[in-house]
């Protein structure tokens, strides 16, 4: 018999844009030898979303609402950020209640969304009964955005110089009722998973990347603190009533899936602790900035039209005006589920950002999957992916 020779062939295969497992319309383009990924190589963009552009032809406040769509599991956050980015342009200092109700939604946003996370990510590894119990807990929650603002996904509750309306006592009897019983809820959870054998095969190990590396990528929120890096939008640059507060920062060791997840379960208790401790401090007052950014209609409403929508901003002088004339661009940032989200604005004087970038999270940690999945095998790319927690719709800002 003549010898055979074996030889070994790449294979480029698509993993995506319509893949279920991608936590949107995400797509990577992979280059394998057997079950191992020698190159992985990521493309966004398939949303057009536009956020951005959009802005400039919307007054500041008619650019509220688009925020929610960027990443549209925590908009809450979104809405904040957003806020506080113009009032830091502008000049407006928030009433301590508004500060108050702003810290203790963005937590609620949080818990929503790692909620998602955990459910979607156990059931890409196998477990099924998670999603189940984090849907349920998350259900909660949504019915209490409702009762407050009368949405529960795209809230646009946040507003330039406050929030839209005030909380009840209803509503913070339920959700204190909430933060003491949600801690023995993320309980649940890590029973079911915490030891699970599986679990610990599918995620010890696998995915690491070091603090130096986390850095280097420009990493945040709990991908970074995974790896062992402290650093926290909430610590280091307080906004609301984050100073106000006391909580505690979970870090990992290891940077590795396992250390990504167990940040994020710790975050949960943190949340609710930071909850309780915004009902207990609430303080009385008002909810809304004296010379906080509204729309100002034409007298006429029966001749509406979209030119004569003034936007101006209710001051008895012209300091806010020489404010933005003297400061034409500002940076913020908030601690949103995902990482540091930022805004910059561009400012000509006009009632329109003349410029406005976003800082989304989910696009840096797109960029980090080939570091996270080259050397890897198919079936930790799901599990990667889940484990930086990306929302395309940020991505594609």
């Amino acid at each position: 018999m003549q010898n055979r020779v074996k030889t070994v062939k790449e294979l480029v295969v698509n993993m995506g844009p319509q893949h279920p497992a991608t936590h949107g319309v995400l797509r990577l383009v992979l280059e394998l030898e057997g079950e191992v990924i020698k190159k992985c190589t990521p493309y966004i963009g398939y949303l057009h979303r536009g956020v951005e552009k959009l802005s400039e032809d919307l007054t500041y406040v008619q650019s509220l609402p688009l925020t929610d769509r960027l990443d549209y599991l925590s908009s809450m956050v979104n809405n904040v950020g957003f806020c506080i980015a113009v009032e830091k342009l502008v000049g407006i200092n928030v009433p301590e209640r508004a500060k108050f109700i702003r810290t203790m939604m963005s937590e609620m946003a949080r818990i929503c969304s790692h909620l998602v996370w955990i459910a979607t990510h156990a059931l890409d590894i196998g477990a099924m009964t998670v999603f189940l119990y984090a849907m349920r807990d998350r259900e909660s929650l949504l019915e209490l955005f409702e009762m407050v603002t009368g949405a529960r996904l795209t809230v646009s509750y946040p507003r330039v110089g406050g929030v839209r309306c005030d909380v009840d006592n209803e509503f913070l009897d339920k959700l204190y009722k909430f933060t003491e019983e949600f801690p023995g809820k993320v309980e649940e959870y890590e029973t079911l998973i915490d030891r699970n054998r599986v679990w610990l095969k599918r995620t010890k190990g696998v995915g690491v990347i070091t603090a130096e590396e986390a850095i280097n990528w420009g990493l945040t929120g709990p991908t970074l603190r995974g790896s062992g890096v402290y650093y926290d939008v909430r610590k280091f640059f307080p906004y609301d009533a984050y100073d106000k507060v006391d909580f505690e920062v979970p870090i990992g060791k290891n940077g590795d899936i396992y250390d990504r997840y167990r940040c994020r379960m710790l975050e949960f208790r943190q949340s609710a602790k930071i909850i309780k401790q915004c009902i207990e401090k609430l303080p009385e007052g008002p909810i809304l900035a004296e010379n906080a950014l509204r729309i100002r209609m034409p007298e006429s409403p029966l001749k509406i039209d979209k030119k004569d929508i003034l936007f101006e901003i209710y001051t008895e002088d012209k300091q806010i005006q020489e404010f933005i004339q003297k400061f034409t661009e500002v940076y913020a940032s908030v601690e949103a589920p995902r990482g540091e989200l930022g805004f910059y604005i561009v400012c000509d004087s006009s009632s329109k950002p003349y410029r406005m970038r976003v800082r989304a999270p989910s696009f840096v940690h797109a960029g980090v999957l080939p570091k996270l999945c080259e050397g890897s095998l198919v079936a930790d790319v799901i599990a990667n992916i889940g484990s930086v927690d990306i929302v395309l719709g940020e991505c594609d800002r």
